[in-house]
């Protein structure tokens, strides 16, 4: 259903009534989709209801004016899709042009002191850019080096991905500089995420992004190395390849 007919349906603002909504379009089929698809930071399967992530967003979509006393609710439900709705509504808000600074603020502090809820790659994803980035776009940042040393992975994530939001606005030291504190992360999650992000970094100067695959490219862990040159030119790629496989050589 539309978000703007969910949104007509929206009177009761609670994570209850959300929760009702959710469940209204659980399907055994989507379950067994998203349990193939998602693990949760154990490594055991998280707890799925068995409803599409577009589905989730929609409804989000329709309760984000939710408070965020009971987004934290939601927040804290055991089951993933409640917490991707969550994530969600966060986003929604934060990008709103009628957000307001107490507001954006709220989310802030509720993402980082919840943050143990938020413990899968698409839940950082979906919030961090807008809801920590945006923030902390005109605020000093030191947070996220903080979070790029935390003994959490998906705070580490969260660290890197934030740096969404001011590579989407042509601030790309940020990345690169986090990005190196993780180059010898030992979560293959973080090292997408890194490789991800400088990538994009790269995109608006690729001379920053070579200087620092020139420095590390060698050492940093292969699947960050190959995500970081997705983009390349065949002969780029295999130059960079080629300093990560001599290094392999040698240690043999």
């Amino acid at each position: 259903m539309p978000a703007e007919k969910l949104a007509k349906q929206t009177s009761n603002l609670t994570a209850k009534a959300f929760m009702e909504k959710l469940c209204s379009y659980q399907s055994e089929i989507e379950l067994a989709k998203i349990q193939r698809y998602f693990k949760s930071d154990n490594g055991t399967p998280d707890e799925f209801l068995g409803v599409s992530m577009g589905q989730v967003f929609e409804i989000a979509k329709a309760y984000i004016d939710l408070p965020i006393e009971e987004i934290e609710v939601l927040l804290k439900n055991k089951i993933h899709e409640a917490r991707v709705g969550a994530v969600s509504i966060m986003d929604f808000k934060a990008r709103s042009k009628k957000i307001v600074g107490s507001e954006r603020k709220a989310l802030f502090e509720l993402y980082l002191n919840q943050h143990q809820h938020i413990n899968n790659w698409d839940l950082v994803d979906r919030a961090a850019p807008y809801v920590i980035g945006a923030y902390l776009w005109d605020k000093d940042r030191e947070i996220l080096y903080q979070l790029a040393l935390s003994d959490n992975m998906w705070e580490r994530r969260t660290a890197i991905v934030s740096t969404a939001f001011f590579i989407k606005h042509k601030q790309i030291e940020d990345t690169f500089k986090i990005a190196e504190i993780l180059v010898n992360d030992s979560e293959d999650l973080v090292h997408k995420a890194a490789g991800g992000w400088i990538r994009e970094a790269g995109k608006k100067n690729k001379n920053r992004l070579i200087s620092f695959l020139e420095k590390h490219a060698a050492n940093m862990p292969r699947v960050m190395l190959r995500y970081s040159i997705e983009h390349f030119e065949p002969a780029e790629k295999s130059h960079y390849l080629g300093l990560k496989n001599a290094v392999k050589s040698l240690r043999r």
